[in-house]
């Protein structure tokens, strides 16, 4: 009897309810945006003074943002996996049907994110100063593809 309940709680933890292709590709995204987020709020509670400026944690910030900006995020947006198709994402259509302009959106963050990681452990001023831009990059993306 002991032996069956010790497999039993093995096994157990792998019973899970399968995810569909689609819903690990949206899981997935939200993941890679929440690392964006994550590494934008290290900017912005310094910009606002809720946190102390400090140099290296914007240096590494910034280089987070870079990296993140730079990678090929095309297998996150699969289809199927807009607002319409699940519950789960506010992923508007709109990017299947102009992924030409979701692709130009990532390039602008990504040269936002590079001129935040040229300046981010210079000093509070230069840091917030490219946070605009960097910002900017990322509302442009929101504006357009994500539901409120």
């Amino acid at each position: 009897m002991r032996h069956v309940l010790i497999a039993a709680l093995l096994v157990a933890p792998t019973l899970t309810i399968a995810e569909t292709p689609e819903e690990k590709a949206v899981e997935t995204r939200q993941g890679y945006f929440s690392l964006l987020g994550a590494n934008m709020g290290v900017f912005a509670g310094m910009a606002k003074g809720q946190i102390d400026y400090d140099a290296e944690a914007a240096q590494k910030a910034a280089d987070n943002v870079v990296l993140l900006s730079s990678y090929n995020t095309g297998h996150l947006f699969m289809e199927g996996t807009s607002s319409l198709d699940l519950d789960n994402t506010r992923a508007l259509p709109d990017i299947w049907d102009d992924m030409a302009g979701v692709e130009a959106k990532f390039d602008n963050l990504n040269k936002a994110a590079l001129a935040m990681q040229a300046v981010a452990g210079n000093g509070k001023a230069e840091m917030a100063g490219a946070l605009g831009t960097l910002g900017g990059a990322c509302k442009s993306c929101h504006d357009d593809y994500r539901a409120d």
